[in-house]
């Protein structure tokens, strides 16, 4: 065995384990009665300890075992969930993560992180220590016999007590043991609440043997003890008499509950039930011993199940839950065999070879065509629906949800709003919504300065929020949906918008924008993504310098993603985020202008329709057609690039002998045409249009990043390699209906303008 590659597959799975027991703890801060959250907590620290104990962690071991004690408190209900026990779980949950951190490090931990570890020790040791209500005790009671088979486990005793049914073998007292001592040494760590002696076995006075023991005792017994403790006060008599210890019949649900947050390995039924406390391992060598009695006498072997059944030493729906805790390991362990761990590094290498794939394939088929051999075409056909799957399969390889990033902002959203004195809740939606990793693992910072933002800047204090009507908690709203081949992410708050006025005034003041100059809502939204701007009236430690929403937007424009803002004052804000699904391989539409090519993103590709004479003339020099009673403002590519006109082809002698013996409008007449052509694009609900030469059909586009010279090039987000070898570049489409939609506002507000001057 590879103990480094266990040592790695053990700091994977001890943070995902903490990941889930932060969730865990959030949520149950809202929902302290929810039990399943509760074992989940404790299930999460129980399997760390368990699994750095085979690593010989100790430290880790240690500092688990007192944070588990507690749990274990809160799970018997000893201890309730409080913001207090929330918040010092919370710390113990980022110290094992620091733990965690040095053991993938290799380094042993730091002075500091020993004296952290006995800080939160101790912390959680007087949180344990806390004194619970002492109840009076009454005396002991003596009551009339009981009937031998009244302790029938099926059946049970009504009572959150234990029964222990004590039958003391004839010669104890020849062996130097008191009964009755055992008995006092039970009251040592518990309280006897009834005891009944059985005296049907004394025999008549000339046949007892005064050296010889014939009582027995069914006793009810109070105790937090579990049940080995209990039994170990019979070690020394224990080959000297019969001893049946019976669990408290109310609390079969919370045997039940052990069962279930015991770790998801493969153990016999026996260890289980040892495991969760309702059985001993006497108890269990003892069923065996009966079991191995059966095999060899040449019986039926009864299953061990039946055994315990039959002794009366364990409940029927304890041993119930534990077959069904077996079953449930063995489903999970065949689900797990079907998953593998995989390297990211060799995931993302598989993804850029299929890239070269696609680009061959690409080659042949263009061969192909050029050739015209049907059965090469036929090939050429086949292998490029082949690679299509390979590519869609290998890139759901790298599609992760969204939620695991949301989900993290409750801890975030829980700190922050107690640091700035407000209350705020957060609302996760979309959290199954898929995107590229990525992607996923670049957006962790944009986002987490906008859900800060909103709520320093954006919530309001309860008194304010009360006065406009609001409730006084806050809402924050994080969302993902999928959008014309892209996923918009939101953050939204319920706070008091952003100030029209304040940002213009601000934006004047730094020179930002002309005191004359009309801007629309949406472009003053925009003038807090300028380096250094703030609105705000005093610096904390959230924000206020003015650094952060640059930084927000330049990330997100590095994604070939954009961002939007939809802001009301007094009613709130939404930040939306749109992001392409994947940054390696996309389903392209190739368009040909002159002798360059482009690649439109096909998801945003809504038709293609020709322009014609008219249309142009109808526009009246404005670039813009009416399609279908709709205005469509359009882009020219080769105005926009500068590409030149291609010139015209070579002609034969015979095409040049045709032209000359005709006449001129003969000859006009048999020039080739030009056709333009408008490829329409939809991005976030608004319209453009692409002028180009030539419409060349679908293409699998392989993404490949502009280099460092090109970085800041409008219009453009990457460039691909054709089949041919030639470059095409992929157009940024959400930059262009900007930037179209830009130019539109300017006009209009320049004619606005105009006819007031007028």
């Amino acid at each position: 065995m590879n103990l480094d590659d266990a040592l790695k597959t053990f700091v994977i799975e001890s943070r995902e384990l903490l990941e889930s027991m932060e969730e865990a703890l959030l949520r149950v801060e809202q929902s302290p009665g929810d039990r399943d959250l509760i074992a989940a907590i404790f299930r999460a620290a129980h399997t760390i300890k368990g699994s750095a104990g085979l690593f010989g962690l100790d430290h880790v071991v240690s500092f688990t075992h007192n944070a588990e004690n507690v749990l274990d408190m809160v799970r018997s209900g000893e201890l309730g969930i409080t913001g207090e026990l929330v918040a010092l779980f919370l710390q113990v949950c980022d110290h094992m993560g620091l733990l965690v951190d040095h053991i993938e490090a290799g380094t042993e931990p730091t002075v500091e992180t020993h004296a952290r570890s006995a800080e939160l020790v101790g912390s959680l040791k007087t949180l344990a220590g806390r004194p619970a209500a002492e109840e009076n005790t009454p005396p002991v009671r003596h009551e009339t016999p009981l009937e031998r088979d009244n302790t029938n486990y099926g059946e049970g005793v009504e009572s959150d007590n234990w029964h222990l049914s004590l039958r003391f073998g004839a010669d104890v007292l020849k062996h130097g043991m008191d009964p009755v001592a055992f008995i006092r040494y039970l009251t040592t760590f518990g309280r006897i609440v009834t005891i009944v002696t059985l005296t049907e076995s004394i025999p008549g006075g000339p046949e007892m043997d005064p050296e010889c023991c014939y009582l027995g005792f069914e006793i009810n017994f109070r105790s937090d003890a579990d049940k080995q403790t209990i039994e170990s006060a019979f070690e020394f008599v224990r080959d000297d008499a019969r001893i049946r210890i019976l669990p408290p019949h109310s609390k079969i649900d919370e045997y039940l509950e052990l069962i279930n947050g015991l770790p998801e390995e493969e153990m016999r039924l026996g260890e289980i039930l040892v495991r969760c406390g309702t059985l001993t391992q006497a108890e269990i060598d003892a069923a065996l011993a009966t079991q191995a009695a059966a095999r060899d006498s040449g019986e039926r072997e009864p299953a061990i199940g039946e055994v315990l059944l039959a002794q009366q030493v364990v409940q029927p729906a304890v041993v119930d839950a534990a077959l069904q805790k077996q079953r449930q390991v063995k489903e999970s362990k065949q689900g797990d065999a079907a998953l593998i761990r995989v390297n990211a590094e060799k995931l993302d290498e598989h993804i850029n070879q299929i890239g070269e794939l696609i680009i061959a394939s690409a080659g042949i088929n263009l061969a192909a065509l050029k050739t015209g051999i049907p059965e090469l075409l036929e090939a050429a056909s086949v292998m490029n629906r082949l690679v299509e799957n390979i590519r869609d399969s290998a890139l759901q390889l790298r599609m992760i949800q969204i939620g695991a990033t949301f989900n993290k902002f409750q801890r975030v959203v829980r700190d922050v709003s107690k640091e700035i004195g407000k209350d705020i809740r957060l609302e996760i939606s979309g959290a199954e919504t898929e995107l590229d990793k990525t992607v996923i693992e670049k957006i962790g910072d944009p986002l987490t300065h906008l859900v800060r933002n909103s709520m320093d800047h954006g919530i309001e204090a309860a008194e304010l929020r009360l006065a406009r009507g609001k409730p006084a908690h806050g809402t924050l709203r994080l969302n993902a949906y999928h959008d014309s081949g892209s996923i918009a992410i939101e953050v939204s708050d319920d706070g008091g918008g952003l100030p029209r006025e304040r940002i213009l005034a601000k934006a004047i003041e730094r020179g930002l924008v002309k005191p004359d100059q009309v801007l629309s809502d949406n472009e003053i939204h925009n003038l807090i993504f300028e380096p250094g701007f703030s609105t705000a009236e005093q610096v904390n430690n959230l924000s206020g310098r003015g650094v952060g929403m640059d930084v927000v937007r330049r990330n997100i424009t590095a994604l070939r993603g954009s961002i939007e803002i939809e802001s009301v004052e007094g009613r709130g804000t939404t930040m939306r985020i749109r992001l392409p699904l994947t940054l390696a391989i996309i389903d392209g539409f190739l368009v040909g202008v002159g002798n360059s090519s482009f690649v439109v993103p096909l998801e945003m590709v809504v038709e293609c329709v020709e322009l014609t004479d008219d249309e142009i003339a109808a526009a009246q020099g404005r670039d813009q057609l009416n399609l279908r009673g709709e205005v469509l403002p359009f882009i020219r590519l080769r105005d926009l690039f500068g590409i030149p006109e291609a010139p015209p082809p070579e002609r034969s002698e015979a095409e040049k002998l045709l032209l000359a013996s005709v006449d001129e409008e003969l000859a006009f007449l048999l020039q080739p045409i030009k056709r333009e052509n408008v490829v329409v694009v939809n991005y976030a609900g608004m319209r453009a249009g692409l002028v180009v030469d030539m419409l060349q059909g679908e293409y699998q586009t392989v993404i490949r990043p502009l280099g460092a010279v090109f970085n800041g090039l409008q219009g453009v987000s990457g460039f691909t390699i054709l089949g041919s070898g030639q470059v095409a570049l992929i157009l940024d489409i959400p930059g262009l209906i900007r930037r179209v939609a830009d130019s539109e506002s300017r006009r209009n507000r320049q004619l606005t303008k105009h006819r007031i001057t007028e």
